[in-house]
């Protein structure tokens, strides 16, 4: 298979519950060597009666969070959120890229969810699946409803993206930043251009990013860089210098996590491997099968985010060391959950004490 311009995935394989899979085959007539066309995005709308997700995996530091959608078309080769689309009977590969689930009333639902006399306060988390500020998003505007929500509660929320579009919602954000409910990761994966839209080929350049960290923390939201995944002997020894351009641009924090490959993302990161680094894809393979004990993927919690052994130590170190020379770190940032209340609809009376 020849890869696919703006595309990250080389393939559409079925996904792990399908019993049968289809393979093509030369009957002759030279159609297998036909370029088949480019796919196109399909945006679906996805009918919700819950928002809310909650996670108890001890290395995750959330606790709960909302997915907009589901499937993302930035493409990212590596994502561990494309095996979720096999729940869909569709393919982790081209679909998960083109086939897009998303979910408009998320905002009310979301409103019913905070308003419920069992809720608890904590920090939510945008964008732990898949990224909530998608091409998608720039029309159908679910993540600014769900902030808009947030705000109204006043219920802290910390977003992850790729996207430069989170600029667009300052509007919302300072306010929210401005009493501790707000704080954003802009995710840089590498410096460099080409390997960049290899990786990520519907995301944000990486100066688009660093310009993104830049505007945030001039407008008073506090913003960190995450430096992921890490894929070593391809995107490793950015490192440092995406730490170093991020400290610049004026982010405050800083995290790095390790590629994890599980479920089909194994098989479509392998191709896509082959099909971009040929020269490189067996120097990668024989590192990550030393970073997880000889296999590709680890799900052990702890393990699966930074890997073992002298090399995940040495990276760790390599992080450790330029994030304390570049300020980064310096103080625990935590977001203020003693603030939520919730707001009366039409026609309530007013508490006598507020």
């Amino acid at each position: 298979m020849k890869p696919i311009k703006g595309r990250g995935a080389v393939s559409n394989p079925a996904s792990r519950f399908h019993k049968q899979s289809i393979s093509p085959f030369d009957d002759g007539w030279g159609t297998i060597e036909e370029e088949p066309g480019r796919p196109r995005t399909e945006v679906r709308i996805e009918k919700v009666r819950r928002i809310i997700a909650t996670n108890q995996s001890p290395d995750i530091p959330f606790d709960q969070s909302i997915n907009p959608y589901q499937g993302c078309e930035h493409g990212c080769i590596y994502c561990y959120a494309r095996p979720s689309h096999a729940y869909w009977d569709l393919s982790p590969g081209l679909d998960f890229e083109t086939r897009i689930f998303a979910k408009p009333e998320a905002p009310e639902r979301l409103r019913e969810e905070l308003r419920k006399p069992g809720y608890r306060c904590k920090v939510m988390a945008l964008g732990s699946n898949t990224d909530p500020y998608q091409p998608a998003e720039a029309k159908l505007e679910i993540t600014r409803g769900i902030i808009e929500v947030l705000g109204e509660f006043r219920n802290p929320v910390s977003i992850v993206t790729k996207s430069n579009m989170v600029l667009r919602d300052l509007d919302l954000l300072v306010p929210m930043a401005r009493r501790g409910l707000a704080s954003v990761y802009i995710s840089v994966t590498s410096l460099d251009h080409k390997l960049a839209r290899v990786m990520e080929p519907r995301a944000a350049t990486p100066q688009r990013r660093l310009q993104t960290i830049k505007a945030l923390a001039e407008a008073g939201v506090p913003v960190a860089v995450l430096a992921s995944p890490i894929i070593p002997c391809l995107n490793d020894e950015d490192l440092e210098g995406i730490l170093e351009a991020a400290a610049e641009a004026g982010a405050e924090r800083a995290n790095y996590l390790l590629v994890r490959l599980p479920h089909e993302v194994k098989e479509l990161f392998l191709e896509w491997l082959q099909n971009h680094f040929p020269d490189r894809a067996s120097k990668v393979l024989n590192k990550l099968l030393d970073l997880r004990g000889g296999r590709l993927n680890d799900p052990r919690f702890g393990s699966r985010m930074r890997g073992e052994g002298r090399y995940a130590e040495l990276l760790k170190r390599r992080f450790e060391i330029a994030s304390r020379r570049l300020g980064l770190n310096r103080e625990r940032s935590s977001l203020d959950t003693t603030l939520f209340r919730v707001p009366l609809k039409p026609g309530d009376q007013r508490p006598l004490f507020d």
